[in-house]
């Protein structure tokens, strides 16, 4: 029987709970077991060099007795769009979410990092505090779960196979999306908008099916992008952020005193990710691109200079294109959206949604 899509998600879930619970029979007891979904394994920076070693060592940072069973998702067969879902179903405890991909349940959430607002790291910081009461607030209501973390991959830029010279060149060019606001921006500078998972995106590039894609240095670097692109044009135009969610349910069985010693350590691993995306930002480039670099993969890709008139176009695009869009989209869902926004991100951007 051939499943509809709506429910291809609660399959997939499924079948990973069962192995879980197979898997746990054999495990020696503990107090309790966190089932958890990591970063794409393609990722490698993110899921291997901080989320592994973070949660396989969080019973001995906290002395909480638990068992921790960590999974990238995509070696689970779990789809980045599904996460809020797969949380509020019980059938994960943590989840690390991509907002942009989420946002499709609820486009409340990717106001947090709207195309074309927050376009260097210190502007997203401020923005993404603002927005973070509310932003747990609705998570917690909407959808039985709490922000742990949220941090940036760092500024989304393009990588390509077409020659670029200016924003003007993609006009025409199939461009590798992965939010709403993403894909209207793309659509205002003429290009057509393709919405991938990352970890589809290689093979897309490879295969001619988009002609860009867009994400940030490190994880372009780490996913192999170099190796089917040939034109790296670092104008950002988004954070690209994610967050670290925790089941409400499993989340009230720890105490107050654990609740905190737990918030410490992924309060840790926040940081650790705020500063691959700020510090390893520039060390990917130089990777990317032919010169000495410490922690990727050296490749050759022709760097595009990014000028002044580009990153204004890009600002113009949000304001005609993104935000009134969004306005539209999330008023419908709630009313008071755009005047939570106005009164978070908007002030701390000196910007207004009307």
């Amino acid at each position: 029987m051939k499943l509809l899509p709506s429910f291809r998600w609660l399959a997939r879930a499924a079948a990973f709970t069962l192995t879980t619970l197979c898997a746990s029979t054999l495990a020696t007891a503990a107090d309790m077991t966190m089932r958890v979904a990591g970063n794409s394994s393609a990722n490698v920076r993110h899921s291997d060099g901080i989320e592994k070693p973070f949660f396989l060592g969080l019973p001995k940072a906290t002395g909480i007795d638990m068992d921790v069973k960590f999974n990238p998702m995509d070696v689970v067969n779990v789809k980045p769009d599904d996460a809020l879902r797969l949380l509020r179903s019980n059938i994960f405890d943590v989840m690390s979410v991509q907002i942009g991909s989420v946002a499709r349940d609820d486009p409340f959430f990717e106001g947090i990092d709207l195309a074309g607002v927050s376009t260097n790291m210190g502007q997203l910081r401020k923005a993404m505090e603002a927005y973070r009461p509310a932003f747990d607030a609705r998570l917690q209501e909407k959808f039985k779960a709490k922000a742990l973390t949220l941090w940036p991959f760092g500024p989304q830029v393009f990588f390509c196979n077409k020659p670029i010279k200016s924003i003007a060149d993609f006009k025409g060019l199939k461009v590798r999306s992965f939010t709403p606001s993403m894909s209207a921006m793309l659509q205002n500078l003429g290009a057509t908008p393709v919405t991938l998972s990352f970890s589809e995106v290689y093979s897309a590039l490879g295969n001619g099916v988009v002609d860009c894609g867009v994400t940030s240095a490190n994880s372009g670097n780490s996913g192999k992008w170099p190796e089917v692109t040939q034109y790296f044009y670092p104008l950002a135009v988004a954070g690209s952020v994610q967050g670290h969610f925790v089941n409400l349910d499993f989340w009230r069985k720890l105490s107050p005193d654990q609740q905190a010693k737990v918030q410490a350590e992924f309060k840790k691993m926040e940081d650790q990710m705020w500063d691959l995306a700020e510090e390893g930002t520039a060390d990917s480039i130089n990777c990317n691109t032919g010169k000495a670099c410490k922690s990727g993969t050296p490749f050759k890709m022709t760097l595009v200079p990014v000028t002044a008139d580009d990153e204004a176009k890009v600002k113009a695009a949000s304001a005609a294109t993104v935000l009134p869009m969004w306005k539209g989209v999330c008023n419908k869902v709630d009313p008071k959206c755009s005047e939570t926004w106005n009164a978070t991100v908007g002030k701390a951007r000196g910007m207004s949604i009307n």
